[in-house]
């Protein structure tokens, strides 16, 4: 439940704390003092869309915190989580389930940027109505309309229906996921049938060029360089045999091997020890030496037994590989296309028989979403004669004796929320043959069917808390009664609040709250007060007469006082 909330820079609203709490929460206020701002600012915290007109003028944003009471573990913890956010732990009784508050707020720039926070962490808006979801109901103008439609009254049923509806309708969707890809999958090679035989086709031609040309990992690195050394070959030829003659000369000439053996001669003749390890060191570059000349004389054996004809071999061979590099993007991807070319090659060649495989498969999957479907019109049908009896019954208790609800669960275009059309008819009197509510209810009539739905609903699929603006829109008189008596029941499971100008909806508040403009129209947070006693039976009145000190209108308040007090109800 929402225990407290506050309010700053939003349309008339300057600075406002509403203390909320559990029970059934009225607010009143004349007109213009920002009641329904109550609404919007609740509806900033639950992400809906921010809209800069809402700032108040002069400032320079707008902004809404509050504090939620939530179980310590569930969905909504989990939420909080995964965004970063944290609960703060409140103490319970022994054997009562674990509590937290989740600080929730949003502000909103002159500007039109947003920003949110969710357990101390900035969050998008998106996370705000994640939780939406799993705290609130709101109802106002907007929703009356909206279950006008067909969908929305789709939805009221599936609410109420709960588990086997919810199950069904799984199995529904899973089924009819499964088919539509099935049925795409097929759509595909049928209308591309030519397109892939080209393509298998330019595959098969790919891969017999690859296979022949044979490629292998590196290759053209490598050849790069042979083809440079043998483009070079005579100069390298020269360099090579100068460096061998400097080393071991082969005409008796003074090289490097003739004098290294001539100190270590030198050296080997003297006796001293430490001479000793010099010459050994001399001994081994003798060898190295050595070493050098047989490794330059088998490169330029090398380079004599190459010539024009293999620079012109290895030329050829990059030239092939350079082909099937710019065909395939690289040499690596000419590879790849090797290694995996064949598995596509059979896949397309396959088409045929695929396409046979893929009917029977989607014909198996269309069984059983036949299946599916049947089984979610059943569970439908049987929630719709129940949801039709119970909200009968409370409209009854709403001040529409004679009225009769029925839901109707007729077939209808095949979707992902099944093949049936949700219709929620009302005969308002005797006689009359049971119409949509689109078309046959006044709007005081839509707002006590929307409340007598949400208050049977509330028994299947209960919701921590309803937020109802106006529901009492067209109604008065003993309708108005039995409207807060509804709300009131409502308000023993879920928290209620309510922004209504009846003065018989706001009696059956736990809550009383009065919004009061002032002189320069802002409201502060010394204007918006709870109210008790007289102070409550003063605005009792003026919701009644417009007058606050009308000795009738204070009589007939508390006589509404009374009425509604919970030894009454």
């Amino acid at each position: 439940m929402i225990e407290e909330m506050r309010m700053q820079g939003l349309g008339v609203i300057d600075d406002a704390m509403l203390p909320l709490g559990p029970g059934f929460t009225a607010i009143t206020g004349e007109t213009g003092a920002g009641k329904t701002m109550v609404v919007t600012g609740l509806g900033l915290l639950l992400g809906q869309r921010a809209d800069s007109g809402a700032v108040r003028a002069g400032a320079k944003q707008a902004s809404v915190a509050g504090v939620w009471i939530v179980p310590a573990e569930g969905s909504v913890a989990d939420i909080v989580a995964d965004a970063g956010g944290e609960l703060e732990a409140l103490d319970t009784a022994e054997g009562e389930k674990a509590q937290g508050e989740l600080y929730v707020s949003r502000s909103l720039s002159a500007e039109g940027r947003s920003r949110a926070s969710v357990g101390g962490r900035a969050a998008p808006a998106g996370v705000l109505s994640a939780l939406a979801d799993e705290l609130v109901v709101v109802h106002g103008q907007s929703e009356q309309l909206r279950l006008r439609s067909s969908a929305a009254q789709r939805d009221a049923l599936d609410r109420f229906g709960g588990a086997p509806i919810s199950t069904a309708h799984e199995s529904y969707a899973a089924s009819f996921a499964r088919w539509r890809e099935l049925d795409a999958e097929i759509a595909d090679l049928s209308e591309n049938r030519d397109r892939r035989a080209e393509e298998a086709a330019r595959l098969r031609e790919a891969l017999a060029l690859i296979e022949a040309t044979g490629p292998e990992e590196g290759e053209d690195v490598v050849l790069a360089a042979r083809a440079e050394r043998l483009a070079n070959a005579e100069e390298l030829r020269l360099a090579a045999s100068a460096a061998r003659n400097a080393i071991s000369s082969e005409e008796g000439e003074t090289d490097a091997s003739a004098l290294v053996a001539e100190a270590k001669r030198e050296l080997e003749r003297a006796t001293d020890s430490e001479l000793s390890s010099i010459a050994e060191g001399v001994a081994d570059v003798g060898y190295r030496l050595a070493d050098l000349a047989l490794q330059l004389s088998a490169y330029l054996a090398d380079l004599d037994e190459t010539g024009p004809h293999e620079l012109a071999a290895v030329e050829e061979r990059r030239a092939a590989l350079t082909a099937l590099a710019r065909a395939h993007g690289s040499l690596d991807e000419a590879r790849e296309v090797w290694r995996t070319g064949s598995t596509r090659l059979a896949e397309l060649d396959d088409d045929g028989d695929r396409l046979e495989r893929l009917q029977a498969e989607r014909d198996a999957a269309r069984a059983d979403l036949d299946m599916a479907a049947a089984a979610l019109t059943a569970a439908r049908t049987e929630a719709a004669v129940r949801l039709g009896a119970e909200v009968t019954e409370e409209l009854h208790a709403l001040a529409m004796p004679d009225a009769r609800l029925e839901v109707a669960v007729r077939e209808g275009a095949e979707s992902t929320h099944g093949r049936d059309d949700v219709a929620i008819l009302l005969a308002p009197h005797p006689g009359a043959e049971p119409r949509s509510v689109a078309k046959s209810a006044s709007g005081g009539e839509l707002s006590r069917v929307m409340l007598a739905i949400e208050v049977v609903i509330a028994g299947t699929d209960p919701v921590p808390t309803f937020v109802f603006d106006e529901v009492d829109a067209g109604i008065g008189g003993a309708a108005a009664i039995e409207v807060g008596r509804r709300l009131a029941r409502l308000a023993e499971s879920s928290q209620v609040i309510a922004v209504t100008h009846l003065a018989q909806v706001a009696a059956f508040a736990s809550n009383h709250l009065s919004v009061v403009k002032s002189n320069d129209g802002a409201v502060t947070a010394s204007n918006v007060r709870r109210l008790e006693g007289t102070e409550r039976e003063a605005e009792m009145a003026r919701l009644l007469s417009g007058l606050t000190d009308s000795d009738a209108a204070l009589t007939h308040a508390r006589e509404l006082l009374s009425l509604a007090a919970p030894a009454n109800c």
